[in-house]
């Protein structure tokens, strides 16, 4: 099946004024996780935060790989008359924005790709999916109580505190997740898969921005020729005392990389 026959249309917050400026959240997160960097850079750009299929306030769907999360990406600029974007994307989100560059090079003017490289990734999830499946299964009448349920698969708080923003309240008090825990859990293999030019398309010779933390082991030394492969014109730049969330632990340093990339 085509992925553009499945594609699904993205929740999205604008904010700004001046180019259009598309932000992928990384897995088990949404288009909320960017608005810092959004609010920072939106006197220089109008910045859509998207969604991912199966996260905050999108669609849910059984099918969670790039070629389908990229057409979801690619419908919903075309929806908005988005007609030429810089696409910046972050983890789970770094890997779909690839895709896109990959499957609608026509698309973008310039990508950022933040602390993900297009290979594959062995599966390392495994706790956090078992923990997060325990509040579906059992929602927590607090954010105390579902931090408490998380905590023995979770020993970070950051990270706890990261997944516990999916939660939301129901009408009748209980907490759960905007996160489909069950879509993520069988489609984790596509989700850890590495990117797939396609075949009308076997790089993307745009300018590219790979931004890595110098504490994070996502984007390494030896992935530097399967980049330049798929992206010929790839530069890196390398956030000193980031792990993998750079634009959270470094925000101020990341938002004057972004803006000043953006604009040369």
């Amino acid at each position: 099946m085509n992925p553009t026959d499945t594609a699904k249309l993205l929740h999205t917050e604008t904010i700004g004024t001046g180019p259009d400026l598309v932000m992928l959240h990384g897995l088990f997160g949404s288009g909320d996780n960017w608005r810092n960097q959004a609010k920072k850079l939106a006197d220089r750009f109008t910045v859509h935060t998207m969604d991912a299929r199966n996260h905050g306030d999108s669609p849910h769907d059984s099918i969670m790989n790039y070629p389908a999360m990229a057409a979801d990406v690619i419908a919903t600029c075309e929806q908005r008359a988005l007609n030429r974007i810089h696409l910046l994307g972050h983890s789970m989100g770094g890997k779909t924005a690839m895709q896109v560059a990959l499957q609608m090079p026509t698309l973008i003017e310039k990508l950022v790709v933040v602390d993900i490289s297009p290979r594959q990734y062995p599966h390392h999830h495994n706790e956090i999916l078992q923990g997060l499946s325990l509040l579906q299964q059992r929602p927590p009448a607090s954010r105390k109580a579902a931090d408490e349920q998380l905590a023995p698969h979770v020993d970070d708080q950051f990270v706890r505190a990261f997944l516990l923003k999916s939660l939301y309240r129901t009408e009748a008090g209980q907490y759960r997740l905007k996160i489909n825990v069950d879509a993520i859990n069988r489609c984790y293999t596509d989700i850890a898969a590495a990117i797939r030019p396609a075949p009308e398309h076997l790089q993307y010779d745009g300018s590219t921005l790979f931004i890595k933390g110098s504490d994070s082991n996502y984007l390494q030394a030896e992935d530097r020729p399967l980049v330049l492969s798929l992206f010929p014109r790839a530069q890196l730049k390398t956030i000193d005392g980031a792990g993998h969330w750079p634009h959270s632990e470094k925000p101020e340093v990341v938002s004057r990389i972004i803006a000043d990339f953006l604009t040369a």
